[in-house]
């Protein structure tokens, strides 16, 4: 998503250049892509100080709604009609867990919705319309009927209001916070082919839930790019070292599931220092090679930010 909204930036080099790459082009083909080299990568090849950024315009209008579906592959089928019946007026779409909405109205309770924690998943969709709230609720509401009739969801409350609509999203945002006050937990911010989610949540769960019994899957995320905070608290009651201690063995479970997905280990937040290991694990040899070779390439003294997306050398 930074790459697609990201037109152009500037970067302090290891060896005090200024990279200029803010012209801001829609197209440019005059050799390599430098810019895409810095996105994500953690200051490691250099400092970013400036940008230039693909800008939109406020829409019209907005809706918002909360739809209840029995799994992920239900949730697939409601992306791709939203898709086709919304098109580019589709700016959110975001699943959660049963287990989510649970936490957030035990913890959290000032931003509990009902809906959320009495069905397997629910989804969380907003629209925004460039043209009138009349057109955006009249294709909102054709595309949850035509959801019903397919049996595609289950039940849905369209929000009635700005504040209604501010307090669904706040149900989504609040799941980070309710996670982390019910107890220890090991994230995975993850991503995986969109049409492979459903397979993939049902298989890791059962596996996760065959090897250690009564953990607690918080799934969660925007599922029209794929990307997943598929996380895992202790069994009920339980937690401290003896859980944490487990981190490894669970990770392996989950990464290698994603892996098996053709998916990332990082989709979002990076490497950090902490995934430089499994990092070296999942990629294939040839990208390693090429990823260390132009790190000494923009840092031969190894200063920017060591330690972290590369191990040092």
């Amino acid at each position: 998503v930074t790459r697609a909204l990201c037109l152009g930036l500037e970067a302090v080099l290891a060896d005090g250049r200024v990279l200029n790459l803010l012209t801001g082009l829609h197209k440019d083909n005059t050799g390599y892509d430098l810019r895409d080299l810095f996105i994500g990568s953690e200051g490691t090849l250099g400092v970013i100080t400036a940008a230039t950024l693909k800008l939109y315009p406020q829409p019209a209008a907005r809706m918002t709604a909360l739809a209840a579906v029995a799994s992920p592959h239900a949730a697939l089928r409601l992306l791709e009609l939203a898709q086709r019946r919304l098109a580019a007026t589709l700016t959110g779409f975001e699943m959660m867990s049963r287990l989510c909405g649970e936490l957030v109205a035990r913890h959290v309770p000032s931003a509990a919705v009902p809906l959320a924690a009495a069905n397997p998943y629910c989804v969380l969709l907003e629209s925004s319309d460039p043209h009138s709230e009349a057109n955006a609720a009249q294709t909102f509401e054709r595309l949850l009927e035509e959801a019903f009739e397919a049996g595609i969801i289950t039940d849905a409350a369209v929000a009635a209001s700005i504040a209604q609509s501010r307090a669904f999203w706040a149900l989504r945002e609040n799941i980070p916070l309710a996670q982390a006050t019910e107890g220890d937990n090991i994230k995975h911010d993850i991503s995986v082919p969109i049409s492979a989610i459903g397979d993939f949540v049902e298989r890791t769960n059962a596996m996760l839930e065959q090897t250690f019994p009564g953990i607690r899957m918080v799934v969660f995320g925007h599922l029209g790019d794929g990307n997943l905070h598929y996380n895992v608290n202790a069994p009920e009651g339980a937690g401290g070292a003896r859980f944490m201690a487990d981190e490894p063995a669970i990770n392996a479970i989950v990464y290698d599931a994603v892996a098996q997905a053709g998916g990332s280990i990082s989709a979002e937040h990076g490497l950090g220092q902490l995934k430089v290991a499994e990092n070296q694990h999942y990629k294939s040899a040839i990208e390693l090679s090429l990823m260390a070779r132009l790190k000494a390439t923009f840092d031969p003294l190894g200063i920017m930010n060591p330690g972290k997306v590369m191990p040092v050398t």
